[in-house]
């Protein structure tokens, strides 16, 4: 049982569906949600991710048994295709349920969201359009959260969760790009390569970082020093993304991404 669990979590692809939960988390807090309204947009969140994950292995499984991936559960026979098929059909129910729990509204925009990332499992992922529903449904977060107490978010936090999850898939997927590459799938970081899709992504964190350092110190919702030691740590890791070598700019990409989060959630 405990491996079976340990393997599902793997195929949910745990650690993009966590960062996600905890953003969905941090942006409910920082909008003053009551605690039982921050558990169900968590919640909800939490289960819209697993039913994303479960879905692109389920999709992707005999592309992932052709180039021999031993970390894919579903590829090298770790879990069953039924378990997890029955795991993502509970996950798809709990979203929806749990979704409308936050209110109709605000449940159908997260559903929204959930769509979207589901079509990039079944049509978006080979395509050039494969950064579509990255900006749909990391744009559409904040806009769900908000809707949760009747209220929506500034178009710059939109714009921004939007440019993140564009940047946060061409990140995600450089690691993966030979294995792609030999199953035929052509998505937009395939096409641009590994490190063009780190200079884009890392382009579109700093435009995110300049967007919203730039209202909230016209607002006064940021200090002067800490937008200059935002700022700052933003261009130094910009810095080494552009001129790092090896997995330094991956990582200092990474870096801009979180800094970008922590600045989005503490306005």
């Amino acid at each position: 049982m405990r491996k079976t669990a340990l393997a599902l979590a793997r195929a949910a692809h745990a650690g993009p569906a966590l960062a996600v939960t905890v953003l969905s988390c941090l942006l409910g807090v920082a909008a003053d949600l009551s605690p039982s309204q921050v558990a169900m947009v968590t919640s909800a969140v939490l289960a819209g991710q697993l039913s994303v994950g479960w879905s692109n292995d389920l999709r992707d499984r005999a592309r992932d048994a052709a180039v021999g991936r031993s970390d894919k559960p579903l590829a090298n026979g770790e879990v069953g295709v039924s378990t997890v098929r029955a795991a993502c059909a509970l996950a798809v129910a709990a979203t929806v349920a749990l979704s409308l729990l936050c209110g109709v509204l605000a449940g159908a925009v997260h559903l929204l969201c959930v769509a979207s990332a589901w079509t990039y499992n079944l049509w978006l992922k080979g395509t050039l359009a494969s950064w579509l529903p990255y900006a749909v449904s990391f744009g559409g977060l904040p806009v769900f959260v908000e809707l949760v107490v009747g209220s929506l978010p500034p178009v710059e936090v939109v714009v921004g969760g939007a440019l993140l999850g564009v940047a946060a898939h061409l990140l995600n997927v450089v690691p993966d790009l030979a294995q792609d590459a030999a199953t035929g799938i052509r998505g937009l970081p395939h096409r641009l390569g590994a490190r063009t899709s780190v200079v884009v992504a890392v382009g579109l964190l700093v435009t995110v970082t300049g967007l919203l350092l730039a209202t909230d110190t016209v607002s006064g919702r940021l200090d002067g020093p800490v937008v200059v030691v935002v700022g700052a740590t933003v261009a130094v890791l910009a810095v080494l993304a552009l001129v790092g070598s090896g997995r330094v700019p991956f990582l200092a990409a990474i870096g801009i991404a979180f800094t970008d989060v922590m600045t989005l959630v503490a306005r």
